[in-house]
């Protein structure tokens, strides 16, 4: 069972989840696709909490957020989904319906068009406010050599955060 909280009692939660990865969902049309990520951040903006997300154009996923105008974040916190998190850092969407292939089970969000991963102990829902790629002449020669060798800039996705939800069990410590 899921329970509504506030980003501040989810801060925790999520910055410690995205050390170990969570899932990028997005629904776009009739299909719905997710990928892993371990890199985003939360905050206020425009008086709004807001979800930050990066995308690389080379993914699956890219095609459908620039469609779409939402997504999720699901994070497993006690859930062990290593395996599933892997898989889906690596499989592309394009070619495997990996929701499908493991096991992973869609829970329609409440305030957006994109679901999130049941199996997960936190999600985040999002609706997009702002995207953009990033300007590849403000980021440092260091961190385009190590991050994009093969210049796949990410693009960054601003979801204003409509809803957090995590299972009951999780808060009961």
């Amino acid at each position: 069972m899921f329970k509504k909280i506030s980003l501040k009692e989810a801060s925790t939660y999520i910055v410690e989840g995205l050390d170990k990865g969570a899932f990028l969902t997005v629904k776009s049309n009739d299909k719905v696709n997710t990928m892993t990520i371990g890199w985003g951040f939360i905050g206020r903006l425009w008086q709004k909490d807001v979800f930050v997300a990066f995308v690389r154009p080379s993914r699956f996923t890219f095609k459908l957020i620039e469609k779409a105008d939402s997504y999720t974040v699901s994070i497993p916190i006690k859930t062990d989904l290593s395996k599933e998190l892997r898989i889906c850092g690596t499989l592309s969407g394009e070619t495997a319906d990996k929701i499908k292939e493991l096991n992973l089970k869609l829970v329609p969000g409440e305030t957006v068009d994109s679901p999130g991963i049941e199996n997960c102990d936190l999600i985040i829902e999002c609706r997009t406010i702002y995207k953009s790629q990033l300007k590849q002449d403000a980021i440092p020669s260091e961190i385009k050599t190590s991050f994009y060798p093969h210049g796949d800039f990410h693009h960054v996705y601003i979801g204003e955060i409509t809803n957090i939800k995590i299972k009951s069990e999780i808060l009961k410590k």
